[in-house]
């Protein structure tokens, strides 16, 4: 026998309806039955799940975008659907665009009893629907006059179990769809049930049922979307060919996504600050300049250092630095009496703004870390000559000195961080314009802590511990 190829439901419904009109006895019945079987719309059920790209841990999917690029057409299933069910033949959306004539895949399907179909006309008048079991016997017919235009709702009832075909018929065009009935229904029946408006169609669709031309070997593309901090995250593509039902897993770049920083950040005093985000981080792009604490609670300004109370002093001691240049605070200041931390993050909030935390010296080497990786952030040859990027393009007193601070200012600042040098307190005003220091959470021993800092005539970002009663400058970073 012969392979049979079928290029539509239409001209499979043509060839059903020829062999039925053979006269020979039960041969007839035999090729239609087989026919039926072979005709039969299938499905293939895609069930989805979510996770993480890098730690391929499970990821909560808030949409999935399905596309077939074959049949050219896009359908998205929307949190908590997870399943897509594929009808092999051609879909009701191709049957309404040939003569906008056209049933829709019953609903549910498989169903037990009952379940109700769409037909769409283009034309009012007489519609005739039939009813054919599996061994080829009509077991339901009604002629429908008139039938209005546009999209009407029918409702199918099947006592016996087994796999029918519907077909509508009009004006010469026709349209079928297989119906998988479990039994237990109240005799067959079809019922009118009236018009339907387009938001009842799409409310009265089979959850998870794709209504669109598919067929096997079809080239398909699937994307998953997570959300996280009330954003969407698009996820990586997968492109294959469907032939079978599988469950197929989307990857999401979720664990290391980190919303875009907020374009600035205003503190308890009323100062607001330019932000920069650099690799995976939010940063403050000015130097801290408040006299309180979150929660209002004042700062002194310090005449002396001091290892146990918290102090500020002015840049240089000259209060009309504060405003470009931030204020200088010692550690005790920083901390807020927290504990010395080097976990990233640091969990410290200290002297920031609710929603910021002190850096630990773990999160400054994620930042020179990550500038050292990008080459254009990187001044000649050395991957450690990185200070020029962090650095303000003005403040810095000048040098000759290969890729240093202070040489071309205006190469400055590929980053954004905009490092300013508003040099330290160390009893004494020291190095302003020459050094920019940077407090950390972290302890270097009892009474010291860890700063980061950049230098005018050095080309890389040095790394030190410095007494906690110094007075030095901090930056905070977004939680």
């Amino acid at each position: 026998m012969g392979r049979l190829s079928i290029n539509s439901q239409e001209n499979s419904r043509k060839l059903i309806l020829k062999l039925r009109g053979r006269t020979s006895r039960g041969c007839g019945t035999c090729w239609y039955a087989f026919l039926l079987g072979t005709l039969q719309a299938q499905t293939v059920t895609l069930t989805f799940t979510g996770r993480d790209a890098t730690t391929n841990t499970y990821v909560q999917l808030s949409r999935i975008e399905i596309t077939d690029l074959t049949q050219g057409w896009t359908e998205t299933l929307t949190f908590p659907d997870t399943v897509a069910i594929l009808t092999v033949g051609t879909g009701i959306d191709e049957s309404v665009a040939k003569g906008g004539f056209g049933l829709s895949q019953n609903n549910p399907n498989p169903f037990t009893g009952t379940t109700d179909v769409n037909l769409t006309v283009a034309d009012a008048g007489t519609v005739m629907l039939e009813i054919v079991d599996g061994n080829g016997r009509i077991v339901g017919a009604n002629n429908y006059s008139p039938l209005p235009m546009g999209t009407n709702q029918f409702r199918v009832s099947l006592s016996a179990a087994g796999t029918y075909v519907l077909t509508a018929r009009q004006n010469g065009k026709s349209s079928s769809i297989k119906m998988v009935c479990n039994g237990a229904g109240n005799g067959n029946a079809l019922e009118y049930m009236g018009a339907v408006s387009q938001s009842l169609r799409t409310q009265n669709r089979a959850k998870g049922n794709i209504n669109h031309a598919f067929a096997y070997g079809d080239a398909m593309t699937y994307k998953g979307y997570a959300e996280k901090y009330g954003m969407e995250i698009e996820g990586e593509i997968k492109a294959q060919t469907q032939i079978l039902s599988e469950s197929i897993t989307l990857l999401v770049d979720y664990s290391t996504f980190f919303p875009p920083c907020p374009s600035t950040l205003t503190d308890i005093d009323g100062n607001t600050y330019n932000t920069v985000q650099i690799g995976q981080q939010c940063w403050m792009k000015e130097n801290l300049r408040t006299t309180k604490y979150a929660d209002n609670t004042p700062i002194a300004q310090g005449s002396e250092p001091s290892t146990t109370t918290a102090y500020w002093y002015y840049p240089n001691n000259d209060a009309s630095n504060k405003y470009t240049y931030g204020l200088l605070y010692n550690w005790p200041a920083v901390m807020r009496n927290a504990s010395s931390s080097n976990t990233n993050p640091s969990g410290v909030q200290g002297i920031c703004p609710t929603g910021w935390h002190v850096p630990s010296d773990a999160e400054w080497t994620q930042l020179t870390d990550y500038v050292s990786s990008q080459s254009e952030y990187v001044c000649g040859s050395a991957n450690t000559y990185i200070a020029k990027a962090l650095a303000s393009t003005t403040g810095w007193n000048g040098s000759t000195e290969t890729c240093a601070v202070g040489n071309t200012l205006a190469d400055n600042n590929a980053t954004g961080f905009s490092a300013l040098p508003a040099g330290a307190y160390f009893a004494m005003y020291n190095y302003f314009g020459y050094y920019a220091y940077f407090w950390s959470a972290t302890e270097s021993w009892s009474s010291f802590a860890y700063s980061r800092y950049l230098y005018s005539n050095y080309a890389y970002v040095h790394y030190n511990g410095y007494g906690k009663s110094y007075g030095l400058s901090v930056r905070c970073l977004r939680d």
